[in-house]
Protein backbone atom coordinates (compact mmCIF):
# COMPACT_ATOMS: atom_id res chain seq x y z
CA UNK A 1 0.00 0.00 0.00
CA UNK A 2 1.24 3.90 -0.53
CA UNK A 3 1.70 5.84 2.13
CA UNK A 4 3.98 8.57 -0.01
CA UNK A 5 2.27 11.66 0.13
CA UNK A 6 0.93 12.76 -3.56
CA UNK A 7 1.85 16.42 -4.70
CA UNK A 8 -0.17 18.97 -5.58
CA UNK A 9 -0.52 18.96 -9.41
CA UNK A 10 -2.14 15.46 -9.05
CA UNK A 11 -5.38 15.21 -10.43
CA UNK A 12 -6.64 12.16 -7.91
CA UNK A 13 -6.38 15.38 -5.05
CA UNK A 14 -9.39 17.08 -6.70
CA UNK A 15 -12.08 13.76 -6.47
CA UNK A 16 -14.61 13.89 -3.53
CA UNK A 17 -13.69 11.12 -0.95
CA UNK A 18 -16.52 8.61 -0.93
CA UNK A 19 -17.98 7.52 2.16
CA UNK A 20 -16.97 4.40 3.91
CA UNK A 21 -19.73 1.91 5.71
CA UNK A 22 -17.86 -0.62 7.21
CA UNK A 23 -15.07 0.50 9.49
CA UNK A 24 -14.32 -3.01 10.44
CA UNK A 25 -13.44 -4.07 6.51
CA UNK A 26 -9.94 -5.31 6.47
CA UNK A 27 -9.03 -3.26 3.18
CA UNK A 28 -10.55 -0.03 5.62
CA UNK A 29 -7.86 -1.02 8.41
CA UNK A 30 -5.39 -1.46 5.81
CA UNK A 31 -5.46 1.82 4.86
CA UNK A 32 -5.85 2.93 8.24
CA UNK A 33 -2.75 1.48 8.58
CA UNK A 34 -1.19 3.30 5.48
CA UNK A 35 -2.47 6.85 6.85
CA UNK A 36 -0.62 6.24 10.43
CA UNK A 37 2.03 5.29 8.32
CA UNK A 38 2.60 8.28 5.90
CA UNK A 39 2.11 10.63 9.18
CA UNK A 40 4.68 9.30 10.92
CA UNK A 41 7.17 8.92 7.73
CA UNK A 42 6.27 12.45 6.53
CA UNK A 43 6.81 14.17 10.32
CA UNK A 44 10.16 12.31 10.67
CA UNK A 45 11.08 13.55 7.19
CA UNK A 46 9.93 17.15 7.80
CA UNK A 47 9.43 18.11 11.11
CA UNK A 48 5.57 18.81 11.00
CA UNK A 49 2.74 17.94 10.41
CA UNK A 50 -0.39 17.10 12.95
CA UNK A 51 -3.20 14.95 10.33
CA UNK A 52 -3.47 13.94 6.71
CA UNK A 53 -6.46 12.90 4.74
CA UNK A 54 -6.16 9.51 2.96
CA UNK A 55 -6.71 11.27 -0.63
CA UNK A 56 -3.36 12.75 0.02
CA UNK A 57 -1.24 8.75 -0.43
CA UNK A 58 -4.04 8.48 -3.64
CA UNK A 59 -7.18 6.57 -1.38
CA UNK A 60 -10.61 8.05 -2.28
CA UNK A 61 -11.59 7.35 1.02
CA UNK A 62 -13.42 9.73 3.89
CA UNK A 63 -10.83 9.13 6.57
CA UNK A 64 -8.43 11.17 8.36
CA UNK A 65 -5.09 10.47 10.02
CA UNK A 66 -3.98 12.04 12.90
CA UNK A 67 -1.18 12.78 15.03
CA UNK A 68 -2.84 14.86 18.21
CA UNK A 69 -2.72 13.82 21.54
CA UNK A 70 -6.01 13.00 23.07
CA UNK A 71 -7.70 12.15 19.50
CA UNK A 72 -7.54 8.27 17.72
CA UNK A 73 -4.93 7.99 15.17
CA UNK A 74 -7.77 7.54 12.81
CA UNK A 75 -10.89 9.03 12.32
CA UNK A 76 -13.79 8.09 9.49
CA UNK A 77 -16.64 10.08 7.63
CA UNK A 78 -15.54 13.40 9.34
CA UNK A 79 -17.56 16.40 8.73
CA UNK A 80 -18.58 19.85 9.66
CA UNK A 81 -21.55 20.31 11.56
CA UNK A 82 -21.68 23.63 12.96
CA UNK A 83 -19.22 26.91 11.89
CA UNK A 84 -18.45 30.21 14.06
CA UNK A 85 -19.32 33.18 12.72
CA UNK A 86 -16.27 34.66 12.99
CA UNK A 87 -13.11 33.83 10.33
CA UNK A 88 -9.54 34.53 10.45
CA UNK A 89 -6.64 34.85 8.19
CA UNK A 90 -3.86 32.05 8.75
CA UNK A 91 -0.89 30.30 6.85
CA UNK A 92 -1.92 27.24 5.64
CA UNK A 93 0.69 24.79 4.90
CA UNK A 94 0.12 21.01 3.59
CA UNK A 95 2.27 17.63 3.12
CA UNK A 96 1.30 18.11 -0.64
CA UNK A 97 3.49 21.06 -0.76
CA UNK A 98 5.68 21.22 2.04
CA UNK A 99 7.94 24.41 1.03
CA UNK A 100 5.07 26.56 0.42
CA UNK A 101 2.43 28.46 2.79
CA UNK A 102 -0.77 29.85 1.16
CA UNK A 103 -2.86 32.69 3.30
CA UNK A 104 -6.21 31.30 3.86
CA UNK A 105 -9.45 32.57 5.53
CA UNK A 106 -11.13 29.67 7.50
CA UNK A 107 -14.15 30.02 10.55
CA UNK A 108 -12.59 30.42 13.94
CA UNK A 109 -14.27 27.43 15.57
CA UNK A 110 -16.08 24.23 14.23
CA UNK A 111 -17.89 21.70 15.64
CA UNK A 112 -17.11 18.38 13.87
CA UNK A 113 -18.60 14.52 14.00
CA UNK A 114 -16.23 11.72 13.01
CA UNK A 115 -16.49 7.75 13.37
CA UNK A 116 -13.67 5.81 15.24
CA UNK A 117 -12.40 2.54 13.80
CA UNK A 118 -14.72 0.80 16.61
CA UNK A 119 -17.76 2.02 14.96
CA UNK A 120 -18.78 4.92 17.76
CA UNK A 121 -19.97 8.06 16.73
CA UNK A 122 -18.33 11.04 17.87
CA UNK A 123 -18.68 15.26 18.01
CA UNK A 124 -16.03 17.81 18.92
CA UNK A 125 -17.82 20.76 19.82
CA UNK A 126 -16.70 24.39 18.98
CA UNK A 127 -12.99 23.18 18.53
CA UNK A 128 -10.02 25.56 19.36
CA UNK A 129 -8.37 27.83 16.93
CA UNK A 130 -5.49 25.31 16.06
CA UNK A 131 -7.81 22.22 15.39
CA UNK A 132 -10.65 23.43 13.91
CA UNK A 133 -8.07 25.28 11.28
CA UNK A 134 -6.67 21.47 10.88
CA UNK A 135 -10.16 19.94 10.35
CA UNK A 136 -10.78 22.52 7.76
CA UNK A 137 -8.03 22.00 5.82
CA UNK A 138 -8.23 17.75 5.88
CA UNK A 139 -11.47 17.83 5.47
CA UNK A 140 -11.90 20.17 2.71
CA UNK A 141 -8.69 17.29 1.27
CA UNK A 142 -11.92 14.73 1.38
CA UNK A 143 -14.38 17.12 -0.45
CA UNK A 144 -11.33 17.48 -3.53
CA UNK A 145 -9.81 21.13 -2.67
CA UNK A 146 -6.42 22.13 -1.48
CA UNK A 147 -5.27 25.71 0.42
CA UNK A 148 -5.03 27.32 -3.02
CA UNK A 149 -8.70 27.36 -3.74
CA UNK A 150 -9.31 29.36 -0.16
CA UNK A 151 -5.71 31.56 -1.03
CA UNK A 152 -7.01 35.30 -0.01
CA UNK A 153 -5.15 38.86 -0.49
CA UNK A 154 -2.83 39.94 -2.04
CA UNK A 155 0.59 37.93 -1.98
CA UNK A 156 -1.02 34.91 -0.58
CA UNK A 157 1.67 32.32 -0.96
CA UNK A 158 5.30 32.04 0.07
CA UNK A 159 8.21 29.93 0.04
CA UNK A 160 8.60 27.94 3.61
CA UNK A 161 12.28 29.59 3.30
CA UNK A 162 11.30 32.87 2.82
CA UNK A 163 8.29 32.57 5.61
CA UNK A 164 10.42 31.05 8.40
CA UNK A 165 13.22 33.59 7.61
CA UNK A 166 10.96 36.97 8.81
CA UNK A 167 8.22 35.40 10.89
CA UNK A 168 7.36 37.93 12.80
CA UNK A 169 6.56 39.61 9.36
CA UNK A 170 4.49 37.16 8.15
CA UNK A 171 2.86 36.95 11.48
CA UNK A 172 1.27 40.49 11.06
CA UNK A 173 -0.42 39.91 7.89
CA UNK A 174 -2.68 37.44 9.70
CA UNK A 175 -5.21 36.96 12.16
CA UNK A 176 -4.12 33.76 13.44
CA UNK A 177 -0.13 32.98 14.18
CA UNK A 178 0.65 29.80 15.57
CA UNK A 179 4.38 29.51 14.51
CA UNK A 180 6.77 30.25 16.84
CA UNK A 181 8.48 33.78 16.62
Amino acid sequence: MNSRILAVGTASLREIAMPIGDVRDPVVLEQACALTEAIRAFREEHGFGRAIAAPQIGIGKRMIGLALPGWPEVIVNPEIVWRSGERMTLWDDCMCFPEMLVKVERYVSVSIQYTTLDGCLHVKESLPRELSELMQHEIDHLDGKLSFDHATGSNPYVHRSVFEADLAAFARLVDYFPHKI
